[in-house]
């Protein structure tokens, strides 16, 4: 089942133990120690998947990519919500409702 970040304020990201990650000139290249699978990230995937190897909220990731690329705010908040959308169908991340906590 996809993961939905819809109501995000409360949610707390971060990477997966059940990883391996190497950096490759501003690239980052993820083992999936599970299953084997291999993962790619660009330049602005590489800058979160690097941010969240401790715990952030999903707006201090967004305030981090918003400080360091020159992106609309809307476009910044859809563009994470997807990519953590699509780690976290993965498994390369887990999230934790603050909030809950």
């Amino acid at each position: 089942m996809p993961t939905k970040l819809s109501s995000s304020e409360n949610l707390s990201v971060v990477a997966s133990r059940e990883q391996i990650c190497s950096d490759l000139q501003g690239e980052v290249v993820i083992l999936d120690i599970k299953s084997g699978a291999y993962y790619g990230l660009n330049q602005v995937g590489a800058s979160i998947w690097n941010f969240i190897q401790s715990p952030k909220t999903v707006q201090e990731i967004e305030d981090a990519i918003l400080a360091e690329y020159e992106v609309d705010a809307d476009v910044c908040k859809r563009d994470i919500s997807a990519l953590l959308e699509d780690l976290a169908d993965q498994g390369l991340i887990e999230i934790n409702n603050e909030a809950a906590a």
